[in-house]
């Protein structure tokens, strides 16, 4: 057996509620398991969730004399998703824009890579980003 690494994102949030909201919008689930009244689990696969925590929260485990990042006014992290096409890049994208979302940047069509990127609630950049499976190289 394989054992399937996972990545947990851990982010700040300015209203926990909102948040939940944009990101189970997008078709993301809670884990309720881990989600409380300062944090919420974002099971975005089966290996990448979402942490969302208030400013209180994700300062608990941030080392001590260093402040959360404000994504509002400064860019900590650029979160990338794969997409299986086209298509659903644009409906992930176009589905966060609906749900209170803002866009980052221009679309980029490069042929056999295609992406696009938004701003959550928060201000955290996501792109969604499809490539030609035929043309990606080992």
């Amino acid at each position: 057996m394989t054992y399937q690494q996972m990545i947990f994102v851990n982010l700040v949030v300015n209203d926990l509620d909102r948040a939940k909201k944009f990101f189970t919008d997008l078709g993301f689930r809670l884990n309720e398991q881990f989600t409380d009244e300062q944090t919420a689990s974002v099971v975005i696969s089966d290996t990448i969730v979402t942490m969302l925590h208030t400013r209180e929260r994700f300062a608990q485990f941030t080392p001590e004399g260093k402040s959360p990042a404000d994504a509002g006014a400064t860019t900590e992290v650029l979160l990338a998703l794969s997409a299986r096409s086209r298509e659903e890049v644009d409906m992930l994208a176009d589905r966060a824009l609906a749900s209170g979302g803002s866009p980052a940047r221009e679309a980029e069509d490069h042929g056999f890579m295609y992406g696009r990127s938004f701003a959550d609630p928060d201000g955290h950049v996501w792109e969604v980003v499809w490539m030609d499976p035929a043309q990606v190289q080992d």
